[in-house]
């Protein structure tokens, strides 16, 4: 068997904020998580657990709703990565995208671009680096990345050697894990975006 064959690498998205509820866009804005989101971080963190993850590296993004939803889900020890901070959505902070494309017909942040925010050069820069830091560290430990739902899947999209465009593909809600790593040394998807059922009662 490969080195590579057991090697696991866990995205989780980060639980519901109001921002999400509305589907705005949320990048630099530090929000909390709702009452529902601190809900469903502890439902992920039983999904995370089923996986009998092998000493976890844990990297979070620096937003408060990320670090929250790692410390919720169990990630006691984790390590702020800036890289992992979600795309720049510049003037388009705070906006949904019916209210963009009011003056942007047609626009999403896959097609179109994000004044005064990142590119998608930008995007896909930060995340090849990342996935370029941990990849070494797979064949002896799984990592978990917590962190947001376009810069998840633009991580997936350049897993599976996909162009930053094909993040469209890959819907990513609230709270939810994805699987990713290999098949005879080829990067794989193992599972997309799956979300606990049972949120429990706070």
């Amino acid at each position: 068997m490969s080195a590579h064959e057991d090697a696991r690498l866990v995205l989780l998205r980060h639980g519901e904020t109001s921002w999400s509820r509305e589907r705005r866009h949320t990048s630099r804005t530090d929000l909390p998580l709702t009452e529902r989101g601190e809900r469903q971080a502890e439902a992920a963190g039983r999904l995370l657990a089923e996986l009998k993850l092998r000493d976890p590296l844990v990297l979070t993004s620096p937003r408060q709703r990320a670090v929250r939803t790692a410390e919720l889900a169990g990630c006691t020890a984790t390590t702020v990565d800036d890289d992992l901070a979600e795309w720049d959505y510049g003037d388009y902070e705070g906006l949904t995208t019916p209210e963009i494309r009011e003056t942007t017909p047609g626009w999403t942040i896959w097609t179109g671009t994000a004044p005064g925010g990142e590119t998608a050069a930008q995007v896909r820069a930060r995340a090849d680096r990342l996935l370029a830091a941990v990849e070494p560290v797979l064949p002896e430990r799984d990592v978990v990345l917590v962190g947001h739902g376009h810069f998840s899947r633009v991580l997936i999209a350049r897993w599976a050697e996909f162009e930053v465009v094909e993040g469209r593909r890959f819907a990513m809600s609230t709270a939810a894990v994805s699987l990713l790593g290999y098949e005879h040394d080829a990067r794989t998807i193992h599972a997309h975006n799956i979300v606990s059922t049972n949120e429990g009662a706070k």
